[in-house]
């Protein structure tokens, strides 16, 4: 019997609440059913498993992120851009740290070219055309912004960072600073010179 007012988008956002108190990998269909105070098996009517319910966490986990993330581009070019994609990326793994590991949660291919994930990438290339890299060092820049934010974020929110005087908000700046002059420079030397 499916109990009312219980749908998959209800189950997948409480879902999500759920992996910010307790962690993404303590969310399973079981850890659900008792914040709603049903049976494990009322649940199944509306999820197949609970690699069915991460999956769909995963998946409204990346199209919030890309939301907060379009909404902070808008009308940015070069640094601003750059610092507006990076910032609003921390921000979102600080504000719902169980959201953001579901949204690393490997994809099968037709479910991850389906997802938002797409869009990530496509708002990270149109940052770097200000930048003015080709290929393949634009997929290179892809890659390295994705590792830096994604490495600092995991530190810092693990608390690596705080054993330290110097905050970690002004190491931020400096990494940001500091990507845009390798950006830049990069353009600059991949070049040719006019004649």
């Amino acid at each position: 019997m499916v109990r009312a007012g219980l749908t998959p988008e209800r189950l997948t956002r409480a879902g999500a609440e759920l992996a910010d108190e307790v962690g993404f990998d303590q969310v399973t269909v079981s850890a659900l059913a008792r914040q709603f105070d049903v049976k494990v098996a009322s649940l199944y009517s509306h999820l197949k498993s609970s690699q069915d319910l991460r999956i769909r966490i995963a998946l409204f986990a990346l199209d919030e992120l890309a939301d907060r993330v379009a909404a902070a581009l808008a009308g940015r070019a070069g640094r601003d851009a750059l610092a507006a994609f990076a910032n609003a990326y921390r921000d979102y793994a600080r504000e719902h740290p169980g959201r953001y590991a579901a949204a690393r949660l490997r994809l099968d291919p037709a479910t991850a070219a389906a997802s938002a994930g797409v869009r990530h990438a496509q708002m990270t290339r149109a940052i770097l055309r200000g930048y003015d890299l080709t290929e393949p060092d634009q997929t290179h820049a892809v890659r390295m912004l994705g590792s830096v934010f994604h490495g600092y974020v995991s530190l810092e929110t693990a608390g690596g960072f705080s054993h330290t005087a110097i905050d970690s908000q002004e190491s931020w700046v400096w990494v940001l600073d500091s990507l845009d002059a390798l950006l830049r420079n990069r353009h600059a030397r991949t070049t040719p010179p006019t004649t």
